[in-house]
């Protein structure tokens, strides 16, 4: 098989390429860029599935970045484990057709306990006091070890939350290179998280975000003259692009002012309590899941949706089979919402009753994605907290604003603007639009052609 690296630069579309990134605007012009259709959910699990499976969310069962689990009745983001994805995956097949073949997925997600033979995925260390360590997972186990030793500790806190930068993409790049130089692996699948930052903050605002256009193009541009150095087929893409928004939907609490949602106080403050409610709302950017535990409230969850006025489409399971979204684990509903709107997790009607968790980046603990957790109430009251840290003392670094407006870009609904759709690029042209399960066939291609 050919050797071939796919490199995911997240966030990627025509709205970002152009001045600010030299490297990648030349490489363009040179090789052929093709428009890939939004999935829906076009958020980061759903499409890297799609991508790796060739399937639609209807059949890998990968309906969203989280969702509802009914018999844990929990609300479960950023799960890792492959085995929540229900089909093969490309390097399965490829290992049936030739046995020397050899698989490193460098960030991609839910790369825990995969048969990848190389993998390297984000997770903290938690100990027992509540402190949670930068960390990594690799397999094989050693992996990780080696390249902490190399590269210095993974950058946990620069790969998201308000100290999200350059530092967790370049550091995966220089991981890929080091497994390469190591394994000499036949496909390499590389995360490159940079450009969801910038953009989920300040939306496509160029001048605003030239700094960071400039700092993934220099890292791009590394990979591939490495890979290319390495004899590797190259081919680079995106999940999404991501377009501007200012108006931040909070369905979830619609749902509580009309006696939806079930509410548990502790210690003053207020969690939701999905396996009570009747109904409730799992958010994930401009996608939605409604689970109604209670059937005799759907026609009350319809018409208070009809009233929302930036809800673009309420999809029932008929509805969803024909969006390829229909499964288990989706919504009774399943939502998306017009342009320039998103929607929240968010249950509380007075921000001083909000969960402990709301004012910390906790992406397993809140019941849905919180993109507010990339901004900071002051920089002030963070060096405080971590003064506390370095003398010893317990903290909780509950520096995260509850202003949803904050957010200025977004992403996960299928009508948008072509500017804003994901883009594929490879060294030969393809002749269509694609849909996200296509990505398959392209990577099966450049291994097998």
């Amino acid at each position: 098989m050919h050797k071939t690296v796919v490199i995911d630069i997240v966030a990627l579309s025509a709205s970002v390429i152009g001045a600010h990134m030299p490297f990648l605007q030349k490489y363009i012009a040179e090789n052929h860029l093709t428009t890939i259709e939004p999935l829906l959910p076009a958020v980061t699990t759903a499409v890297q599935s799609s991508y790796l499976t060739g399937k639609y969310p209807s059949e890998n069962g990968i309906v969203g970045n989280g969702w509802y689990d009914h018999a844990d009745a929990e609300i479960k983001f950023w799960k890792q484990s492959n085995k929540l994805v229900n089909a093969e995956k490309i390097w399965d097949q490829a290992k049936k057709e030739d046995p020397d073949f050899t698989c490193a997925n460098m960030f991609w997600w839910y790369n825990m306990y995969s048969t990848a033979d190389f993998s390297v995925t984000p997770r903290p260390n938690y100990l027992a006091d509540g402190r949670k360590l930068p960390d990594c997972y690799s397999q094989p186990a050693e992996l990780r070890d080696h390249l902490q030793a190399k590269l210095g500790q993974f950058p946990l806190f620069q790969f998201w939350g308000p100290g999200a930068n350059i530092k967790s993409t370049k550091w995966i790049a220089d991981a890929s290179m080091e497994t390469e130089k190591l394994h000499n692996p036949t496909l390499t699948l590389i995360y490159l998280p940079h450009l969801d930052y910038c953009l989920q903050k300040f939306g496509p605002e160029l001048d605003k975000i030239s700094t960071e256009l400039k700092e993934i193009d220099q890292v791009v541009e590394e990979l591939v003259r490495f890979y290319e150095s390495r004899g590797a087929r190259i081919i680079l893409l995106s999940e999404y692009g991501i377009a501007p928004v200012n108006k931040p939907i909070h369905l979830n609490r619609l749902f509580r002012e009309n006696g939806l949602i079930q509410i548990r106080e502790e210690r003053g403050l207020e969690l939701l309590d999905p396996g009570a409610s009747k109904a409730f709302v799992v958010a994930d950017h401009q996608v939605a899941h409604v689970y109604i535990n209670d059937k005799s409230v759907t026609e009350q969850v319809k018409a208070l949706l009809k009233s929302v006025p930036d809800i673009e489409l309420v999809l029932d399971k008929a509805e969803q089979g024909k969006h390829h979204i229909n499964h288990e684990r989706s919504g009774d509903l399943v939502l998306t919402a017009k342009e320039n709107s998103w929607f929240t997790y968010y249950f509380w009607l007075d921000d001083a009753k909000a969960p402990d968790y709301a004012r910390v980046v906790d992406i397993h603990k809140k019941p849905g994605y919180d993109p507010v957790e990339m901004f900071m109430t002051s920089k002030l009251r963070a060096g405080y907290k971590l003064l506390r840290k370095k003398a010893g003392f317990r903290y909780v670094m509950d520096v995260i604003p509850l202003d949803a407006t904050l957010v200025k870009g977004s992403h996960g609904s299928i009508n948008v603007a072509d500017q804003f759709k994901p883009v594929l690029v490879t060294s030969k042209a393809i002749d269509k639009t694609l849909q996200a399960p296509d990505v398959y066939q392209v990577i099966w291609d450049s291994l097998t052609v």
